[in-house]
Order: C-alpha cells, then structure tokens, then sequence
C-alpha cells in the first residue's frame, strides 16, 4: 500500500510537471502569435491548470464551505475569461500551479528524511523452527519467536542475541556513524542493519511495539496544518476574500472599468498569506529531522519559540543514567588499585544488581582483562556478594555488610568517603579475609555535551531548571557542575507537575526535557514536551511534543534558535506579502496594472515566499 501511494504521489507530480511544461508552451506561443490559430493558445493552460483549481474551489465551498484563496482565483480567472483577457487567465494558473508544484517539492523535501524511515520498515525475517529456518513477513514474528539474522540484513524486530556475534549500524536509531559491536545478551533494535557475522536473537518486541514503528508513528504524527499560526492565516483568507470581492464591485461601480476590477481579484489573492506559515512549518521540520529530532505537533516549534524556562530531569537525560566507577581506592600498602578493582569484579561478575554489573562493565571499558574463577559465591539481599577468589575471602557491599562480618572502618576512611558521598555517589566497600582493603565510588556521569548545551542555552535567554527524583547532594552537585541555579530534588512524578503548573501560572512558558515513564504528567502539562526517544520509554515519547532519536543534547540549542528563525521567518513572510498586495491593490485600482502583470507581481511575491522559507531546511546556527 505504501509502495502504491508513493507511487500515486510520484505520478501526481510528474503529471503536474508535464501539464505546466505544456502550459507555459501555448502561453509562449499565445503572447508572440508565432501559430495562427482559430482560438487563442492560452486555452491550453486555462484548460490544464485552471480547471483544477476551480474544481478544487468548487469543492471545497460546496462540501465544506471552505472560502479560501482558490476561490478569489478562479472568480479572477473566470473574470478575466469572460472579458477576452485569455492570456491573463491563462497566466493566473500557470502560475498559480507553478507555485503549488513549488510548495508540494518544497514540502516533499522537507519531509524525506523522516520519509527514509518508513522505508526502512523491514518485510520479511527468517524465523527458526524445528526443522530449519523458515522466511516469513515481519509482521507474524511474535514475542519469544527466534530469528536468524544474515549480514547485510536489516533486523526485524527488536530483540536479545543469544547466539553470535556482529556489528551492527545503529545510525537510524541513535545517529552513531559507527557500527556497534554486538554479542549474546546485547539487545538490537528493528530497521537497524547487521553488517558482519550472522547471529540469532529472541524478539522481545514486535509490530507496532518495535523501535522502528515507534519512530514511524511519531513521524506520521507530524503535522504542519496543527499550526496556531496556520489557522490564523486561513481565518485572515476568508476575509480577504470577502474584502476583495467588495473592492473589486467598488472599483468598478466608480471606474467604470470592469479591467482593473479584474485586476484587484488578481493581486489581492492571499496566497503569499497562506504558504507564509505552512512552507516555513514543514521546512523548519525537515530541518528538525536532520538534526535528530522527530515534531510530533505542527505547532510545536512554533511554541518552543516562546519559551522562557527549560526544566531538566536529571538521570538519562543530563546524565547517561547508567552508574560508572569513577574512582578506586585501596587502604592496604600490599593491595594495588588495581588489584582491588580486580577482586570487586570477580565477585560482582555473577552478581544481579545493577551496581555489581555497572562496576564489571566499567572495569572490562577500561581493562579488558580476564577475571579470575570464583567459588562459593553467594548474593547477599541489601548488602553485597561474597566469594572465594584464589584463597582469599572478598566481601563487597555497603556498611552494613562489614557492620554484620565486625569489619572495622577507620575515621579517615570515613573522612574520605564522605566527600563522595556529598556529591551524591555511591560506595562499594571492598574486604579481603574479612579486613577492609579499599572502596569503589560509583557515580552517574554528566553526558559530554551537556555543560556546553546549558551555557547556549543560558545564552539564548532560557533559564535552566533542574527538575529530579535524586536526594539534595546528588541534585547540587550536577546542577553546579552544569551551571544551573534554579534546583528542585526528591521530585516525585506529582511534584515535577506541581512546580510545572507553578511556572506557568506565573506566565512563565515551559518547556520539559526527560526520558522515563515518571516525566510524562509532566512532559504533558509542560507547554511544550521534548522526549529523550533513544533511551526514553514509550510513556514518555507519547507524551511529548517532540523526541530525540538519538540522545544527542548538543543538538537542542539548534533546535531551540531553529524555532526561532522560524517564527522571524513566518512574519518576514507575512510582512512581505501583505507589503507587495497593498502596493499591487494600488496600482491596480489606478490602472497601472493590468490583469497580466498584476498576476506576474502577486505570484511572484508567492515563489518568494517558498523560496524563502526552503531556505530553513539547510539552515544551521552559527558557531
């Protein structure tokens, strides 16, 4: 079905192309009489382009009573038919379609990058059996099927390897340029592309849930027409229709000269007024696109326009929300760091706590080496793990697990520790046969991009607030090292709502940046919501305004100054178009423009205006 409206779109455009190549043919060989003809050759393009817009006019006022500028054109048209001006006629809607053709390219551009999503929707996967590997449609492989990926193929659907190992391009997904390695347990994603080994994997997510169709959805939801602003220009439309239907009647009841009323339908056509909005929406969308960001409302970047607070949530969004070992610490002379560090990952490596994987992960990021066998382990709820490592007894966990084996802690560790724990990180003591040996502090990390993207931020007039679920030292210590003033901890999800609804009954607009379920009520209420959609959960995606595919917060202030040119452009454009129309009425009411050149200066002002907001789809700020 896709396949076949795109084709059915493409056709339209080829056809509108061939019908104006044709047009501007006769309109040549109408205004240089270089065929002598029984009928003028401008009938050609009254016939090609200007039927479809009255038909179009037509309709619209018949099914919806919809008066907008299609019905000022054709009355200007059917006009300057009537009184022999067959060239002018016939020059309205070349024009006027030429402008459309324009318009639709211009919106067409703006809309593929995110269009290449939906292309990249995969069709077919191979589903394993009993008896070997079978070729199905995507759409049947259900939660818990196995699936053989070969390389060069896209995945299917998300899932867990379980067997294999391979490189995988995630630029779809998360923007990374490099391919990432993946291995038994490592989960990928649907639309991504296998590139190397061939693996096996479980879905775990399928259809609609998948990560591919989650970012279709989003993009389908990308609206221009939701616009405010768009709106207002439509209702400004209407009564310019009706303005200019009573100034062309006066023009001609005091001229006497049913030309220059002619004239007046012409130039006073609000076309220039509507595409203003709708041309610069859809190529600030485009823009959007490229830069990692998927609008789910028309009207959203017309929102972040305005805002003047930007709240924060801390973890996964300014952080990377995964705890980090950011430093090792041994109190014993005959026991290296390195050694300590290698004792805590022998027994955390068969741990299930998060920080016990955090802490073999980072150790495998930064050594690679291979850990040691361990016996008699054992995981201690609320506490820690033990386990035997050589002849030696390690114990790994909080206070209290040395509190219950008797193991003292010295002042001066305490001392130490304490300056960790002020800035909010987390300690993993370390015993060997049962006498404290050294600490590992654990901490989540600030992403790379975010001190600058808080100082751009600040610099385009935003304030900065950091709304989080962490306990007060934790909050601090981010927010100081990010440069942010305005902080408020221990947020539950009611509380982020309540300050949210705080500010903007104060007439402060907000915008609200997070990524878990619990920023929804206020990714909601937020005058504009910006998902993290990378890392960010369903909940979260669905209830805001506008997702990040990738994560990447360096992008944000582009988008924040991307709004506001945006919204210079809409009113450079409004501004320009009203400008030239009242120049055009004038001259046209004293007679200097005739039906001919008055369409020739009202639809040039309209090709400007496409241009002009085509402009916004490369645009980028200022370094």
């Amino acid at each position: 079905m896709k396949h076949i409206e795109a084709l059915l779109e493409w056709g339209g455009i080829k056809r509108d192309i061939i019908c104006l190549v044709l047009s501007a043919f006769a309109l040549l060989l109408s205004i240089f009489d270089l065929i002598i003809m029984p009928f003028d050759m401008a009938w050609f393009a009254i016939l090609l382009c200007g039927v479809p817009i009255i038909l179009e006019a037509v309709i619209g006022l018949v099914t919806e009573f919809d008066i907008k500028a299609d019905v000022l054109v054709s009355i200007a048209l059917v006009a300057a038919v009537i009184i022999g001006e067959h060239f002018a006629a016939g020059e309205i809607a070349f024009i006027m379609q030429l402008g459309a053709l324009l318009e639709e390219v211009t919106v067409a551009k703006a809309r593929a990058g995110i269009e290449r999503l939906v292309n990249l929707t995969p069709q077919t996967a191979r589903k394993l059996f009993e008896e070997g590997e079978k070729i199905i449609p995507a759409d049947q492989v259900m939660i818990g099927d196995l699936i053989r990926v070969l390389p060069g193929e896209t995945i299917p659907v998300d899932g867990i390897i379980l067997e294999g190992h391979t490189s995988v391009n995630q630029a779809v997904m998360t923007g990374e340029s490099l391919p990432v390695d993946k291995s038994v347990e490592d989960e990928v994603f649907s639309g991504t592309v296998n590139q190397f080994g061939s693996f096996d994997m479980k879905a775990t997510k399928v259809g609609n849930d998948s990560s591919i169709q989650r970012m279709i959805r989003l993009v389908q939801s990308a609206d221009a027409s939701k616009a405010k602003i768009v709106g207002i220009a439509d209702k400004w439309a209407t009564w310019i229709v009706i303005i200019a239907l009573s100034f062309a009647a006066l023009t001609w009841f005091f001229s006497g000269e049913i030309i220059r009323a002619v004239t007046i339908l012409v130039v006073f056509c609000p076309c220039a007024l509507v595409l203003a909005t709708s041309t610069a929406i859809m190529a600030a969308i485009g823009n959007a696109t490229k830069h990692g960001f998927l609008v789910r409302e028309g009207d959203a970047l017309e929102r972040l326009a305005s805002v003047s607070k930007i709240t924060f949530d801390k973890t996964g969004t300014l952080t990377y929300g995964k705890p980090k070992v950011i430093a090792v610490s041994s109190v014993k002379e005959d026991i290296t760091k390195e050694e300590l560090y290698e004792y805590a990952v022998c027994v955390e490596a068969r741990s299930e706590h998060p920080l016990g994987k955090a802490i073999v992960e980072s150790y495998e990021n930064e050594k690679a080496k291979e850990q040691k066998e361990v016996k008699g382990f054992k995981m201690l709820p609320g506490r820690g793990v033990t386990g035997i490592v050589g002849d030696t007894i390690v114990l790994a966990g909080n206070k209290q697990l040395l509190l219950e084996y008797s193991i003292a802690i010295s002042d001066r560790v305490l001392k130490e520790v304490d300056q960790y724990l002020e800035k909010g990180c987390t300690i993993i003591y370390l015993s060997l046969n049962h006498e404290l040996a050294g600490y590992l502090v654990l901490s989540d990390t600030i992403r790379d991009e975010a001190i600058k993207m808080v100082d751009e931020i600040k610099s385009s007039g935003m304030v900065p607030v950091l709304l989080t679920g962490d306990h007060e030292r934790s909050a601090s210590h981010i927010a100081t090292l990010l440069g942010i003033k305005d902080i408020h901890s221990n947020c539950l999800p009611e509380d982020k709502l309540n300050y949210i609804e705080t500010y903007q009954k104060e007439g402060k607009k907000v915008c609200m940046i997070g990524d878990g379920i619990n920023d929804a009520p206020a990714l909601k209420m937020a005058y504009i919501g910006i998902a993290m959609g990378g890392v960010g959960s369903d909940i979260a995606v669905e209830a805001a305004d506008i997702a990040l595919v990738n994560d990447d917060l360096k992008e944000l202030p582009h988008l924040i100054l991307l709004s506001k040119k945006m919204m210079l452009k809409i009113k450079y454009n409004l501004a320009f178009s009203m400008i030239l129309n009242f120049v055009a009425i004038i001259l046209a009411v004293s007679g200097i423009l005739n039906p001919v050149m008055g369409a020739l200066v009202h639809n040039a002002g309209s090709i400007f205006v496409i241009i002009n907001s085509s402009l916004l789809l490369k645009w980028r700020k200022s370094k």
